[in-house]
């Protein structure tokens, strides 16, 4: 009885598994995946030649699909500052500071201020978690100076290039010092532009639910031209994150096709998410977030996981019952998903998902990138022919499966509860 009860459980999983190869196969991954992490598109940096032949490609797919349009276009886009330094000095306790050793964040054209000017002082220490430091810097809401200890002197020129900039943008200071001073005083001149972005988006209506929406995305910006490794300057992102914008893009495909879904669906690709989530930031304000039932949103998802093949792990797994939702739809597959295992990386709150998981959506981030050993993170090497294509279609295909009662409006996820979230 228990042999039949599990054919029986399995079966709907074979038929679906079959209709599934035929629509997402490993060849259409590789394509997609291939020309977004090609030297043609030089790293998709934001404001690049690169990032809008990577938009407008995106976008063909979605056309190709037939996904609904938004005012006529798939490209959503929304104003943000570029700026470029043109000069900065300083002083601290009348030592004067070199100009390598500052970096300026800013929207304004002319910067100038000292010890009186009301900055919120803050310092990075010896020791300190440099990244979770300066992310909490760089999103704070008042003009700040932060001293740093001279052992992360090298993350002053990525914060220099930093960009591009809401128009709430805070001015964010940066300087190297091993003590905070008494005394200090710095002035900047910049050249800002106010300039567009695009996220592309693409819409999939509901067919008894069009008022409930379940959102699948992906960022598919990267870090562009930089310091060259090995002779290679192209940060090309093939892991981060052009695979996550394939699998949302392969999905579209197979949703599209199979055109089953209840609830309204809404792929998208989010730009700037590496300079400060603002595409994900500017495209969950266009949304009333009780209307969101889900977001899937996918990250770094063409190497292997700690566990090996077939699987991966979901962000912030313990704050809704979306994870055990989709572990429930896999049960005959060989296929399984675990609680995010890199806690102190606070992955949850570091991706796409956050700006509406802060809003109580069920909005979580699937990955298999090994955030404590990933050779090729942020380098440019993360090219194609380091990743597992025949892994990485296997994942698209699972979360395909995972998600079947979510879009069919059997299973609504927990809401997240905003109280428990970290400030």
């Amino acid at each position: 009885m228990k042999k039949i009860l599990f054919t029986l459980l399995a079966l709907p999983l074979l038929v679906q598994a079959q209709k599934i190869d035929k629509i997402i196969t490993r060849a259409e991954t590789e394509r997609i995946e291939t020309y977004l992490a090609s030297d043609e598109l030089a790293g998709r940096k934001p404001f690049t030649p690169g990032i809008e032949k990577a938009a407008n490609f995106i976008a063909g797919i979605f056309e190709k699909a037939k996904l609904q349009k938004t005012n006529g276009t798939y490209l959503q886009t929304f104003p943000m500052f570029k700026s470029s330094l043109i000069s900065a000095a300083g002083s601290m306790d009348d030592v004067a500071i070199e100009a390598k050793n500052i970096a300026i964040i800013s929207k304004e054209s002319s910067v100038e201020l000292d010890e009186k000017s009301g900055y919120e002082v803050v310092s990075i220490q010896a020791g300190d978690n440099f990244g979770q430091n300066a992310y909490k810097i760089m999103n704070a809401q008042k003009p700040t100076i932060a001293f740093l200890h001279d052992s992360f002197a090298k993350y002053i020129p990525r914060l220099s290039g930093r960009g591009p900039l809401r128009e709430t943008q805070a001015t964010i200071i940066f300087v190297i010092a091993n003590t905070t001073p008494s005394k200090f005083k710095i002035t900047a001149t910049q050249k800002v532009e106010r300039l567009e972005l695009a996220n592309v988006v693409g819409i999939l209506p509901g067919k008894s639910r069009p008022n409930e929406y379940v959102i699948f995305s992906g960022h598919y910006d990267h870090l562009g031209i930089g310091k060259a490794v090995q002779g290679d300057s192209i940060y090309n992102g093939a892991n981060d994150d052009a695979a996550g914008t394939t699998a949302m893009m392969m999905l579209a495909k197979y949703y599209a096709k199979t055109r089953n879904n209840e609830r309204t669906l809404i792929f998208a690709a989010f730009t700037a998410e590496e300079s400060g989530g603002h595409g994900s930031v500017y495209f969950s304000k266009q949304f009333n977030p009780d209307q969101v039932v889900a977001m899937f949103n996918l990250e770094m998802i063409g190497t292997e996981s700690k566990w090996g093949k077939n699987s991966a792990y979901i962000t912030g797994y313990e704050k809704s019952s979306m994870g055990e939702i989709l572990k429930k739809n896999l049960i005959g597959s060989p296929f399984t998903f675990y609680p995010d295992p890199y806690l102190d990386q606070n992955l949850f709150y570091r991706s796409d998902n956050a700006t509406l998981a802060e809003l109580g959506v069920p909005a979580h981030t699937i990955s298999t990138s090994k955030m404590d050993s990933e050779p090729n993170y942020h380098k440019p090497s993360d090219e194609v022919q380091t990743l597992d294509l025949d892994n990485m279609t296997e994942i698209i295909k699972a979360i395909a499966k995972s998600a079947t009662s979510i879009v069919s409006g059997k299973d609504t996820p927990s809401r997240v509860d905003t109280t428990k979230l970290k400030q």
